[in-house]
């Protein structure tokens, strides 16, 4: 995909209402999908390890990117999520309304940048295809 996937952090997103989620619900749509990994829906909640880098001073990050499917195995759920992104959330100051960007660089490696809300970069989008749950594909 060419361009961005962006995700506008949520107070659940941030850790601000107190809640424990399993990180960060990705939507079943499949430009998103398929900007991070496939993954195979024959095997019991799968997972791939994500490496990002931060824009700017190249930060390396390591992310898991996981299918919960125990629906089809008698469990409760379906979804997708990102996890592990606590440490990152907590060194970037992410508050609810800033919105994390993904890109991929040159060589297909994802770059990942922490927009603050109300900044000129998270208002001008381009084209823009906004999902539910504050996700939203921006085409270059």
């Amino acid at each position: 995909m060419n361009g961005e996937v962006r995700k506008r952090l949520s107070a659940n997103d941030v850790g601000d209402t107190g809640a424990h989620q399993a990180g960060i619900l990705v939507p079943k749509e499949g430009k998103i999908l398929s900007f991070f990994c496939r993954l195979d829906p024959r095997e019991v909640n799968p997972r791939a390890a994500i490496v990002v880098r931060e824009r700017g001073d190249s930060t390396r990050w390591e992310f898991n990117f996981i299918y919960y499917n125990n629906r089809f195995r008698g469990g409760t759920r379906n979804e997708y999520r990102l996890t592990c992104m606590t440490t990152y959330l907590r060194a970037v100051n992410a508050r609810a309304g800033d919105e994390l960007a993904f890109t991929k660089d040159e060589n297909g490696s994802i770059v990942l940048e922490c927009v603050r809300a109300g900044s000129a970069s998270s208002d001008d989008d381009g084209d823009v295809l906004v999902l539910s749950g504050g996700w939203k594909i921006v085409e270059f």
